[in-house]
């Protein structure tokens, strides 16, 4: 009952900072800003002004499975840095503010406090994510050829895994630092040193979450799902289980120690 009037509460406030309205709209825009642009390349550069008399523009012909790929590479880069913008200051938003204090100066558990805003933002993350990717499916299957459903709940099954992954690091050092900017800043180069090492490392670390993308492009392209794709998935759950726990003791260890 307890996680459960808490997690009404971030719901409840995240409703009221209109996340459940920007969030969503933004990686709409992200999801289908790409297909739509590359479809009508021609008449946007024609109406530009063109090129010279003689010039011959051949643009290659994109396959719906190249085409998603586009979103999802938006959502790799804009979508999780708007994630990374939103989730900053859950908890150090709080601390800063001195709400904290009011909710655990009740006897508040604190693996409910972390995981009903954790759980919270994940629920809006996987909605927004779900919204945006029909959006560019809806397009593509207009513009470019067929897109299963299938294969479009495939993709926010796996893509998903990823964006929860941001969301749990978010949290994670929500716990740590007292200040939003500094969160978001140690959880953008913490990303961005995970898809360095995978980058450098990408002959052992087969199974790294920044994977995922590339996984399931070969899904897409072979029709069934690889064995590397599923241990791929399950690292990343893992690696969020773990981090959400380290989040909880960290948060507990020190808010006992002040």
């Amino acid at each position: 009952m307890q996680w459960l009037t808490l997690f009404k509460k971030e719901m409840l406030e995240n409703w009221r900072n209109k996340k459940w309205i920007w969030v969503p709209l933004v990686l709409i825009l992200i999801a289908v800003i790409d297909p739509i642009t590359n479809y009508y390349l021609p008449q946007i550069i024609e109406s530009t002004g063109g090129f010279p008399d003689g010039t011959v523009l051949e643009l290659p012909e994109f396959a719906p499975p190249e085409v998603v790929m586009m979103s999802l590479s938006q959502f790799s880069s804009l979508g999780v840095l708007v994630i990374v913008l939103m989730s900053m200051g859950t908890i150090a938003g709080e601390r800063k503010s001195g709400v904290m204090e009011l909710v655990l100066v009740k006897p508040v558990s604190y693996r409910n406090y972390i995981t009903a805003k954790w759980a919270a933002l994940v629920l809006l993350v996987w909605s927004a994510l779900l919204l945006g990717m029909f959006a560019s499916w809806y397009y593509i299957n207009i513009l470019f050829g067929d897109l299963s459903f299938l294969s479009l709940l495939q993709i926010v099954l796996f893509y998903g895994l990823w964006l929860t992954l941001v969301v749990t690091l978010s949290i994670f050092y929500n716990t740590l630092f007292r200040t939003p900017g500094l969160v978001a800043f140690i959880t953008v180069i913490t990303i961005m040193a995970m898809s360095v090492v995978t980058q450098i490392f990408g002959h052992i670390l087969e199974w790294s979450p920044n994977h995922l993308s590339s996984y399931i492009h070969d899904m897409l392209i072979t029709g069934s799902i690889s064995f590397e794709l599923i241990a791929t998935a399950v690292v990343s759950i893992v690696f969020i289980i773990l981090l959400l726990i380290s989040a909880i003791s960290l948060f507990k260890t020190k808010e006992l120690s002040n």
